[in-house]
């Protein structure tokens, strides 16, 4: 499964990030996105819909390997869980909080995640904000089930799709419907680049491609937007956000009808 990335991402930068995509967020949408596209279990879009909501909600936006609580460096993160279970260094110095895109904590669970993948997590944790590696135990852990015991198969698949339910796979139901929201969005976005005509530079309309890709992806959004406002001041931000595309993309298409219209007609001379 191909994804035009120019159509993908001006969807997704419509929703759900709502802004103009920084560097690193599309480094790490690319790592996701082309791992997606080698990995062998790709056969449902909703599987890597989900994974994209969660590294959204986990990295607080930032698409970016994390360490927990979002510390800036290994002395933040320490002093942010030293008084947690898992927050005493270990025989070797090493402390085993949370990192990554999905963050993982407890040797043990470093062993057994960096043993599957072949890496070194134990010796080498900090190997966990590796953007490859990051991406690597994303898609371990979700698909096979590796952080909670429940994975992607369990919520998506042909007689069920339950993006709420699926929050369990990281974190029983924590923001449950608030990521639910976020994978409506991805997986629109998804479908708008993976269209029939996705390659298309034009529409019919002489509209760039980029901004149809966008429009499509925001009318199967609504839905999953509305469940995720809590303002009126939202809802009226978002009314007019549609009305404004919906006047650009009518006067856009008067405007190129005008001009075909002053155009001479070709004669045989």
């Amino acid at each position: 499964m191909s994804i035009n990335r120019e159509i993908f991402f001006a969807s997704a930068s419509a929703a759900p990030f709502s802004e103009h995509l920084a560097e690193d967020q599309m480094s790490g949408l690319q790592a996701i996105l082309s791992h997606w596209e080698t990995f062998p279990e790709n056969l449902d879009e909703r599987h890597l819909a989900y994974m994209l909501a969660t590294v959204y909600h986990e990295t607080g936006r930032r698409f970016m390997p994390v360490r927990e609580g979002f510390a800036s460096s290994d002395a933040e993160a320490r002093k942010i869980v030293e008084n947690r279970p898992y927050g005493k260094p270990d025989a070797n110095g090493h402390v085993y909080y949370g990192r990554g895109f999905v963050q993982i904590t407890w040797r043990d669970n470093y062993k057994r995640i960096g043993d599957l993948i072949g890496v070194d997590l134990v010796d080498n944790p900090d190997l966990a904000l590796n953007l490859d590696v990051a991406t690597r135990i994303l898609f371990q852990g979700m698909t096979r089930g590796l952080f909670t015991g429940k994975k992607l198969t369990d919520y998506f698949n042909s007689s069920r799709d339950d993006p709420v339910g699926a929050r369990a796979i990281i974190n029983i139901n924590d923001k449950a419907e608030l990521i639910a929201g976020y994978h409506q969005a991805f997986l629109a976005a998804i479908h708008a680049a993976q269209a029939p005509d996705a390659q298309t530079a034009q529409s019919p309309f002489g509209i760039p491609q980029i901004w149809t890709g966008a429009a499509t992806a925001a009318s199967g959004l609504i839905t999953a937007v509305l469940a995720t406002l809590e303002s009126p001041w939202a809802l009226g931000a978002l009314v007019v956000l549609a009305v404004g595309l919906a006047v650009f993309l009518h006067g856009h298409r008067a405007s190129r009808q005008h001009e075909q219209a002053r155009e001479p007609s070709s004669q045989p001379s």
